[in-house]
Protein backbone atom coordinates (compact mmCIF):
# COMPACT_ATOMS: atom_id res chain seq x y z
CA UNK A 1 0.00 0.00 0.00
CA UNK A 2 1.75 3.33 -0.60
CA UNK A 3 1.30 5.97 1.49
CA UNK A 4 -2.55 7.42 2.35
CA UNK A 5 -4.02 5.02 -0.47
CA UNK A 6 -6.76 2.60 0.90
CA UNK A 7 -6.93 -0.91 -0.42
CA UNK A 8 -10.33 -2.07 -1.66
CA UNK A 9 -13.04 -4.31 0.06
CA UNK A 10 -12.11 -7.15 -2.13
CA UNK A 11 -8.31 -6.35 -1.23
CA UNK A 12 -8.96 -6.43 2.68
CA UNK A 13 -10.33 -9.44 2.40
CA UNK A 14 -8.21 -11.16 0.22
CA UNK A 15 -5.45 -9.72 2.61
CA UNK A 16 -7.30 -11.03 6.01
CA UNK A 17 -7.88 -14.89 4.09
CA UNK A 18 -3.75 -14.83 3.47
CA UNK A 19 -2.85 -13.67 6.95
CA UNK A 20 -3.19 -16.60 9.14
CA UNK A 21 -2.55 -15.12 12.88
CA UNK A 22 -4.78 -12.88 14.69
CA UNK A 23 -2.19 -10.99 15.67
CA UNK A 24 -0.85 -10.10 12.14
CA UNK A 25 -4.37 -8.69 11.10
CA UNK A 26 -4.56 -7.09 14.26
CA UNK A 27 -1.21 -5.46 13.14
CA UNK A 28 -2.88 -5.12 9.58
CA UNK A 29 -6.30 -3.22 10.48
CA UNK A 30 -3.54 -0.77 12.61
CA UNK A 31 -1.79 0.11 9.50
CA UNK A 32 -4.68 0.46 7.60
CA UNK A 33 -6.47 3.13 10.19
CA UNK A 34 -2.72 5.03 9.89
CA UNK A 35 -3.17 5.12 6.05
CA UNK A 36 -6.66 6.60 6.41
CA UNK A 37 -6.98 10.13 4.86
CA UNK A 38 -6.60 12.65 7.55
CA UNK A 39 -9.83 13.59 8.70
CA UNK A 40 -9.56 18.19 8.92
CA UNK A 41 -9.10 19.25 12.93
CA UNK A 42 -12.68 21.27 12.57
CA UNK A 43 -14.33 18.07 11.46
CA UNK A 44 -13.35 16.38 14.69
CA UNK A 45 -16.65 18.05 16.26
CA UNK A 46 -19.61 16.76 17.83
CA UNK A 47 -22.11 16.58 14.57
CA UNK A 48 -19.20 13.97 13.10
CA UNK A 49 -18.88 12.02 16.58
CA UNK A 50 -20.16 8.78 16.31
CA UNK A 51 -22.35 8.11 19.33
CA UNK A 52 -22.09 4.05 20.60
CA UNK A 53 -19.01 3.88 20.32
CA UNK A 54 -16.60 3.47 23.49
CA UNK A 55 -13.28 5.42 21.66
CA UNK A 56 -13.99 8.65 19.91
CA UNK A 57 -14.76 7.51 16.55
CA UNK A 58 -15.48 10.65 13.97
CA UNK A 59 -17.10 10.24 10.76
CA UNK A 60 -17.76 12.90 7.41
CA UNK A 61 -20.07 12.68 4.98
CA UNK A 62 -19.30 14.35 1.81
CA UNK A 63 -22.16 13.70 -1.01
CA UNK A 64 -21.16 14.03 -5.20
CA UNK A 65 -22.80 14.05 -8.20
CA UNK A 66 -26.28 15.29 -9.06
CA UNK A 67 -29.82 14.55 -8.57
CA UNK A 68 -30.19 10.91 -10.06
CA UNK A 69 -26.07 9.61 -9.19
CA UNK A 70 -25.63 10.94 -5.71
CA UNK A 71 -22.44 9.12 -4.14
CA UNK A 72 -21.53 9.38 -0.49
CA UNK A 73 -17.56 9.04 0.22
CA UNK A 74 -16.54 9.27 3.71
CA UNK A 75 -13.74 10.02 5.88
CA UNK A 76 -13.11 9.24 9.63
CA UNK A 77 -10.61 8.93 12.36
CA UNK A 78 -10.58 7.61 15.64
CA UNK A 79 -8.29 7.70 18.80
CA UNK A 80 -7.63 4.06 19.16
CA UNK A 81 -5.44 2.19 16.88
CA UNK A 82 -7.47 -0.76 16.19
CA UNK A 83 -10.90 0.98 16.22
CA UNK A 84 -9.21 3.51 13.51
CA UNK A 85 -8.44 0.31 11.18
CA UNK A 86 -12.04 -0.98 11.75
CA UNK A 87 -12.94 2.54 10.45
CA UNK A 88 -11.05 2.37 7.80
CA UNK A 89 -12.24 -1.07 6.87
CA UNK A 90 -16.38 0.20 7.27
CA UNK A 91 -14.94 3.51 4.64
CA UNK A 92 -13.57 0.79 2.08
CA UNK A 93 -17.05 -0.99 2.28
CA UNK A 94 -19.32 2.04 2.17
CA UNK A 95 -17.74 4.76 0.65
CA UNK A 96 -18.42 6.12 -3.30
CA UNK A 97 -21.84 4.51 -3.60
CA UNK A 98 -24.90 5.31 -3.60
CA UNK A 99 -27.33 5.70 -0.90
CA UNK A 100 -29.39 2.44 -2.36
CA UNK A 101 -26.22 0.81 -2.55
CA UNK A 102 -25.32 1.51 0.90
CA UNK A 103 -28.72 0.68 2.39
CA UNK A 104 -28.48 -2.72 0.31
CA UNK A 105 -25.00 -3.84 1.68
CA UNK A 106 -24.47 -6.64 4.26
CA UNK A 107 -21.84 -5.21 6.59
CA UNK A 108 -22.64 -8.03 9.36
CA UNK A 109 -21.66 -10.55 6.40
CA UNK A 110 -18.58 -8.87 5.48
CA UNK A 111 -17.09 -8.90 9.06
CA UNK A 112 -17.90 -12.20 9.21
CA UNK A 113 -15.71 -13.51 6.30
CA UNK A 114 -13.31 -11.36 7.94
CA UNK A 115 -13.51 -12.73 11.19
CA UNK A 116 -14.00 -10.10 13.40
CA UNK A 117 -16.79 -11.01 15.09
CA UNK A 118 -15.20 -13.46 17.18
CA UNK A 119 -11.89 -11.16 17.90
CA UNK A 120 -13.41 -7.96 19.13
CA UNK A 121 -14.39 -7.00 22.26
CA UNK A 122 -18.06 -6.29 22.77
CA UNK A 123 -17.04 -2.87 23.16
CA UNK A 124 -15.55 -2.78 19.57
CA UNK A 125 -18.23 -4.51 18.09
CA UNK A 126 -20.79 -2.42 19.31
CA UNK A 127 -18.83 0.52 18.07
CA UNK A 128 -18.29 -1.20 14.95
CA UNK A 129 -21.97 -1.75 14.47
CA UNK A 130 -22.84 1.86 15.56
CA UNK A 131 -20.48 2.88 12.72
CA UNK A 132 -22.29 1.23 10.16
CA UNK A 133 -25.89 2.01 11.35
CA UNK A 134 -24.15 6.14 11.13
CA UNK A 135 -23.97 4.91 7.82
CA UNK A 136 -26.80 3.63 6.60
CA UNK A 137 -28.63 6.88 8.41
CA UNK A 138 -26.78 9.19 6.42
CA UNK A 139 -27.36 7.51 3.27
CA UNK A 140 -31.21 6.86 4.45
CA UNK A 141 -31.04 10.93 4.79
CA UNK A 142 -29.58 11.64 1.43
CA UNK A 143 -32.42 9.42 -0.10
CA UNK A 144 -35.30 11.51 1.36
CA UNK A 145 -33.67 14.48 0.41
CA UNK A 146 -32.22 15.87 3.77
Amino acid sequence: MDALTQPSIETIVEDFAFLEEWDDRYRYLIELGRRLAPLPEAAHNAANKVTGCASQVWLQTDMRGGAGEKRLDFTGDSDALIVKGLVAVAIALFSGKTPAEIEAIDAEAVFDRLGLAGHLSTQRSNGLRALVQRIKAEARAQRAGV
